[in-house]
């Protein structure tokens, strides 16, 4: 007969997964620690800070991907959006661009929206045939004619209003704090109504849908100046910390980043991004919790179950494309809110920047990298590939530099060597991933 233990003699010990996640964040740690030392702190708490928006980013894709099973590779234009809020919400109005034409740009986007509506009413009050696609036809040809002539010469007026430092609306003249909030939730809008045209689709054709989509709004934010000014660009936004110049200017500040040895522009810059340091660090935590709590409820064991099977979820009574769109919506939302932060900390908006390979292949890479469907993972994806994207280029400037110096002057090899250096990121990605895929699946945290 088998006798048990003595509940009483039984130690608790760590789990395996548990102390290789607090090895792998002591590890980070440690990269950072070295990058300050090495090249600076002001460097290094810029890098923490991107690093921190970067794992909201990679938290949010976590959720469509590693909870649902999700492709969702227009990232980058639910990343725009919440940089669009940030303008729309914390920027001054401008009141001669709106009485030139701001009532008539409304006007004409209410007639823009109430086109789609009374489409989508004719589309489903009317039985399918000839006549109801004529019905179509002409309301949408008919709208999208009256919109345009109503919102066209609202548009020219605004953006003819001093052009050269406005030309656009403006915004609501909010605190920034608020723009955060507003970025989710405008990005999660954008979602639903994707999600409630794209969601039904296969995989590879959800992935296509949603790229393509993102392109749509970068270009909409591209071309549109009356918005946010278009390629011309949005600077000099409100911050929610003190400027570097006004802490410059403080005696007592000054007085007290001499007592520390520091001059007060090194002081006011480090300040300034500690700041922000914990902020980001409170916005992440608090996303982390609710994505944990979520993910240990039986919501999240419901969104597992579908992802793995989708059919068997199906037959026991779920509604797999609500609770996809669901997914969709709030891992949206968290890249809106990760676009509003990061233009608050840039201080400008610049939709020019937003590119693909940076805003979705490399919030991939976080993710697969860190572990998909575990957040812990996701966060620890966001902070080590960022470092890896800032640190490679110039540490394989220093390294292709000291390898010239040893080759002769007008060699091929040292010229190329040069040229190549822009490109070691590429490189290293690239090789990141592929690594990672052949010895590490699951990524560095595996879904438990």
């Amino acid at each position: 007969m088998t006798t048990l233990p003595d509940a009483t003699l039984a130690k608790p010990i760590a789990r395996p997964d548990h102390l290789r996640a607090v090895l792998l964040y002591a590890g980070m740690a440690a990269l950072i620690a070295v990058t300050g030392a090495a090249m600076g702190w002001n460097y290094a708490l810029t890098v923490v800070n991107m690093g921190l928006i970067s794992a909201i980013m990679a938290l949010g894709v976590n959720l469509q991907w590693g909870f649902a099973g999700l492709f969702n590779v227009g990232v980058m234009g639910f990343v725009a959006l919440g940089g669009l809020a940030t303008v729309l919400v914390a920027t001054p109005p401008q009141p001669e661009a709106w009485s030139a034409g701001g009532l008539r740009v409304i006007a004409g986007l209410a007639l823009g929206a109430l086109t789609v509506v009374a489409l989508v009413v004719l589309r489903g009050r009317m039985t399918a045939g000839r006549g109801r696609a004529l019905a179509l036809v002409v309301v949408g040809v008919l709208g999208f004619l009256a919109a345009r002539w109503v919102l066209d010469p609202g548009v020219l007026a605004v953006e003819a209003v001093n052009p050269s430092v406005s030309g656009n609306l403006g915004g609501l003249g909010l605190p920034v704090l608020l723009a955060w909030p507003a970025g989710g939730l405008l990005a999660a809008g954008a979602a639903w109504i994707i999600g409630k045209t794209a969601l039904g689709l296969r995989s590879d054709y959800l992935a296509i849908a949603t790229l393509g989509i993102a392109e749509i709004i970068l270009a909409v934010m591209k071309n549109e100046d009356w918005l946010a000014r278009g390629v011309k660009n949005v600077v000099g936004l409100p911050a929610p910390v003190p400027q570097e110049i006004a802490l410059q200017t403080d005696p007592a500040f000054v007085a007290r980043a001499a007592s520390l040895g520091l001059s007060a522009v090194d002081a006011s810059t480090l300040w300034v991004k500690v700041l922000y340091l914990g902020l980001f660090a409170v916005v992440l935590a608090g996303l982390l919790l609710l994505a944990q709590l979520a993910l240990k409820s039986p919501w999240g064991r419901m969104m597992r179950a579908i992802r793995d099977n989708e059919v068997a979820a199906e037959a026991m009574g779920k509604d797999v494309t609500a609770r996809h769109l669901q997914i969709f919506v709030l891992g949206s939302a968290l890249c809106g809110i990760a676009g509003a932060m990061m233009v608050t900390l840039d201080g400008q908006l610049t939709p020019g920047s937003y590119q693909p390979l940076r805003y979705t292949f490399l919030i991939w890479v976080m993710v697969i990298v860190g572990g998909s469907g575990n957040n812990w993972g996701a966060v620890l994806g966001g902070f080590l590939i960022w470092w890896l994207w800032v640190i490679v280029e110039p540490v394989g400037n220093a390294l292709f530099g000291a390898l010239a110096t040893v080759l002769p002057p007008d060699s091929p090899i040292a010229s190329h060597l040069q040229d190549a250096s822009a490109h070691m990121r590429l490189l290293t990605m690239g090789l990141v991933l592929l690594l990672m895929l052949r010895f590490s699946p699951r990524g560095l945290i595996p879904e438990r």
